[in-house]
């Protein structure tokens, strides 16, 4: 008996293998609506093939870095250095040695919705998460680049374990720690990659949480971005403790 249209789609969700016999199966079938849901699924395998691809790519520094005999590899970045208000948010990652996350990378290159999803999986598959937040009064005091470092040391702090060893976005830090500062880190390393997403999705919420504190600026779509409607709040309803007073067009308005 001729299976039907749901019972195929129904095993090909089951089936994860271009060379499944199932498949040969299906390419025999002349119904448009098998050949529909052949190319999804071919579709869907090249996809899953490339992100392993990609995955393997980008844990060519934690596998290089575990041959020399470090295990408690964390990963370190930032969110938050180009806003005109709200603080600077730093991540630190120690992800668990055999870990998949289909999907991992620089969270500049990924949709909101999918950096929520991606921020789950992160907890979930790390041996530890700190976070360090540093607001917009002392970045005003101390500058943007020190409160951004400042940020990244106290999420290592906050890690709740000694890392041996630390893979940074870009920025060099003095701590306890051998570590390698890699530029555009978030790019080419999979613990890097999950400390941008953590920062990034941390930082989003709180800039969310401030629009219902300080309604009118739009903190929940700009996140504090120096956009034409944040600047026109800033005009109608003047400079607020979330904004950076050191950041132009910020202290034009003071």
């Amino acid at each position: 008996m001729q299976r039907t249209i749901k019972e195929i789609k129904r095993q090909l969700d089951q089936t994860s293998s271009l060379d499944d016999p199932f498949i040969k199966e299906l390419q025999n079938d002349s119904r448009k609506g098998v050949q529909n849901l052949l190319e999804g699924f071919i579709k869907r395998i090249e996809k899953e093939k490339q992100e392993k691809a990609h995955f393997k790519k980008l844990s060519s520094y934690e596998r290089y870095y575990r041959k020399q005999g470090y295990h408690m590899i964390a990963g370190i970045d930032e969110a938050g250095r180009g806003p005109i208000a709200g603080p600077v948010v730093a991540a630190a990652v120690i992800l668990k040695e055999k870990v998949y996350i289909p999907g991992l990378n620089d969270s500049k290159q990924l949709t909101e919705a999918k950096r929520e999803e991606l921020f789950d999986l992160i907890y979930k598959s790390s041996i530890a998460i700190g976070v360090g937040i540093i607001h917009s009064y002392e970045i005003d005091q101390i500058n943007i680049y020190r409160a951004s470092q400042k940020a990244m040391l106290e999420a290592v702090r906050s890690l709740g374990l000694q890392p041996d060893f630390l893979l940074i976005d870009a920025m060099p830090l003095t701590t306890p720690y051998p570590s390698e500062s890699i530029i555009k880190g978030d790019a080419k390393s999979i613990s890097i990659a999950a400390a941008s997403i953590v920062a990034k999705v941390t930082r989003d919420r709180y800039m969310t949480e401030m629009e219902q504190k300080f309604p009118g600026y739009g903190f929940d779509k700009h996140k504090g971005y120096g956009t034409a409607e944040h600047i026109e709040a800033i005009r109608r309803h003047g400079v607020i403790s979330e904004h950076r007073r050191s950041f132009a067009p910020v202290k034009e308005f003071l």
